[in-house]
């Protein structure tokens, strides 16, 4: 029975680095369809998206029998707590690159937003990539440093997502507002993105370490 529940366990494990390499690759091709204003690479992010939400509902599924059917304590059970929450992570960090896309299809054949800030939001794609790679890591790592955070917040998104900000609601902004709303749309659901995989990062500490959430917030 343990043999089996470890087997579980692993595959769930692989389940999540799966979603992860798809939300990695979805990030990339945001990035290309954003600052080529490329449909085929915006079809693409939909498609990694209804890949990840099909993932993340058999993630669900399985993480959900363990808990009804094995009964497991301590460290697997908060082995298959944390995945459920890194899996509505990883869910939405396609979420909110499919509404990127959306607004590339909506807007082609024109680019979705002026050159520079096309330039910016391709920019904020990047490091959503970064990250995504980065939670790969952290998913598959068999040990994890006790003391780290092991997804930094990156400084770049915040600096980007301020300058546009600043952008669309300064003076001199001659693109009308419904261009300065989709903007700051945009930007948005970068910045979620990252949000979410700073999170994975603290959960996947919270696994191997017990130290909650809210404690890392304060540490980190």
């Amino acid at each position: 029975m343990r043999t089996k529940f470890s087997s579980e366990l692993a595959a769930l494990t692989d389940e999540l680095a799966h979603m992860a390499r798809l939300a990695h690759e979805a990030a990339e091709r945001a990035a290309v369809a954003i600052e080529n204003a490329d449909l085929t690479a915006a079809y693409e992010v939909l498609a990694l998206d209804e890949q990840i939400q099909a993932d993340h509902a058999r993630c669900e599924d399985r993480s959900v029998l363990l808990l009804a059917l094995e009964a497991p304590v301590a460290r697997d059970l908060r082995n298959v707590v944390t995945a459920i929450q890194i899996a509505e992570d990883l869910s939405g960090v396609a979420a909110a690159l499919s509404r990127v896309a959306d607004s590339v299809v909506r807007a082609f054949p024109d680019p979705v937003a002026p050159e520079q800030i096309t330039a910016a939001l391709t920019a904020m794609a990047g490091v959503v990539a970064q990250l995504a790679a980065a939670a790969i890591t952290a998913i598959t790592a068999q040990q994890v440093p006790p003391d780290t955070s092991l997804i930094p917040p990156d400084p770049a998104m915040d600096r980007l997502h301020q300058q546009l900000m600043r952008a669309v609601a300064d003076a001199d902004w001659t693109h009308g507002n419904a261009m300065a709303v989709e903007t700051a749309l945009l930007a948005h659901h970068f910045e979620r993105c990252a949000v979410h995989c700073v999170r994975i990062g603290r959960l996947i500490r919270f696994f191997h370490t017990g130290v909650p959430l809210s404690a890392q917030s304060e540490e980190t």
